[in-house]
């Protein structure tokens, strides 16, 4: 179990505007992702250290992102300004989250701009969008050399803040988090506000950053 990527929504000038806002606070350039034809968005990604990544997404005007529950989720966390989305957790075996939520895995899949395919499948969405706190599951079906951690990265996650319940993501994971999860500090703050990550710091060669 990994702590995979971090998701942030684009606000309303748009994923260049954010991207650029973004690398200029980290001191560091992102790339394009690519397009996801099934959930109607697309990304810029940020490799980080310890094969982990940041993701900025934007929902685009395609009749996947109506249907799609990832599409919806941008879309609407666009619509109330951009920012964080959510976090994403990275697993050999999807089998139990499906017989736990009751449903299976969707498949995604993204076109870098040189043509490759990358591909995947994910569970967890709709919870993300009804407790923005969770994280969402991903198992990755694609040869190591087009995963976005085969970049590699000098920015270290550090710090998840986030609003919420402990108990309650640690019941969804289905693990411990217990201050320290897969070498990143995640600290609960505002169990009775509305859910969701509050902020994250990053390590940086200038220092520690906090967005």
């Amino acid at each position: 179990m990994h702590v995979d990527h971090l998701t942030f929504a684009a606000g309303p000038a748009g994923l260049a505007a954010e991207v650029e806002r973004l690398g200029d606070l980290l001191g560091a350039k992102f790339r394009d992702g690519g397009f996801h034809p099934r959930f109607g968005t697309r990304n810029n990604i940020l490799p980080l250290a310890d094969d982990r990544y940041l993701e900025v997404v934007e929902v685009l005007e395609h009749p996947a992102a109506e249907k799609a529950p990832f599409g919806q989720a941008v879309r609407a966390r666009s619509e109330m300004g951009g920012g964080w989305l959510g976090w994403v957790v990275s697993v050999p075996d999807l089998a139990p989250y499906e017989a736990r939520l009751g449903r299976e895995a969707v498949r995604g899949s993204r076109h870098f701009p040189d043509g490759r395919l990358l591909e995947w499948e994910q569970i967890g969405v709709k919870g993300l969008m009804s407790d923005p706190q969770l994280p969402y599951f991903i198992k990755w079906t694609s040869d190591e050399s087009v995963l976005p951690r085969a970049l590699g990265g000098q920015l270290q996650l550090a710090e998840l803040e986030i609003a919420g319940n402990e108990e309650r993501v640690e019941d969804w994971i289905g693990a411990e988090v217990d201050g320290s999860f897969d070498g990143v500090y995640i600290r609960f703050t505002s169990p009775n506000g509305q859910p969701g990550i509050d902020a994250v710091t990053f390590n940086t060669p200038a220092g520690r950053v906090r967005i």
